[in-house]
């Protein structure tokens, strides 16, 4: 498979990476900092430098071009204020959806965040501060986004909170689970699996569980 991850230097990307070059798919990684590039390349990625914030749908269309689905793993990042939260979170995740539909590629997998139910028809939940609130719907304005159209075939994946620490392959995958946390290496693996199936406009939480990935994601 060829795949193309936006925001390949991302943690969870890194993991999801490396997990594809080994495994023998063509890896693509989009990313804004040139500095990035010969890291991802240590990993088997073929880096892009794309700024997806500054970039157009047909700039990114041809990044995509020949590829059998997409990764958004893209993100603002600790420190962002309110409005990168919009553009980075929100924005480049449609765009990548614009740029996908424009180059025929219909797998479309995103990366989101638990919780983002809460702010659904403007509601703002309690103790949250305006940054990670502005976080929240940014996701779910993705979501909703990329969910909508027929020419795509989604998969949106919502981890609850994330770790570092190494891979434990026990998952607890489905609709709706509750609060908990799951690693970065797990979150990529599940990646991985998803990837081998049709989405339809699945939306699945994600947290650490008594599961193996492959029983989580053949149980969904």
């Amino acid at each position: 498979m060829r795949i193309v991850i936006a925001g390949a230097h991302g943690k969870i990307a890194q993991h999801l990476g490396r997990r594809l070059a080994a495994r023998g798919d063509t890896v693509v990684g989009l990313v804004r900092n040139p500095a990035h590039v010969e890291e991802l390349a240590a990993l088997g990625v073929q880096a892009v430098v794309r700024d997806l914030e500054t970039a157009g749908p047909a700039d990114v269309a041809g990044d995509l071009a020949g590829a059998d689905a997409v990764v958004f793993t893209a993100g603002a990042g600790p420190g962002s204020g309110t409005d990168r939260k919009d553009t980075v979170d929100r924005a480049a995740a449609v765009l990548l959806a614009d740029a996908a539909e424009a180059a025929g590629v219909r797998r479309y997998l995103l990366v989101s965040s638990m919780g983002v139910d809460g702010v659904r028809d403007g509601a703002t939940p309690e103790g949250l501060d305006e940054v990670f609130t502005a976080y929240l719907r940014a996701k779910l304005a993705a979501e909703e986004d990329v969910l909508a159209r027929p020419a795509l075939d989604v998969s949106v994946l919502r981890p609850g909170a994330l770790t570092d620490d190494e891979a434990t392959g026990r998952v607890e995958l489905a609709r709706s689970v509750g609060r908990g946390s799951v690693t970065r290496a797990d979150v990529a693996d599940v990646l991985v699996a998803l990837l081998a199936r049709d989405g339809g406009g699945e939306v699945l939480e994600l947290v650490a569980g008594p599961r193996s990935v492959a029983e989580a994601v053949a149980a969904v």
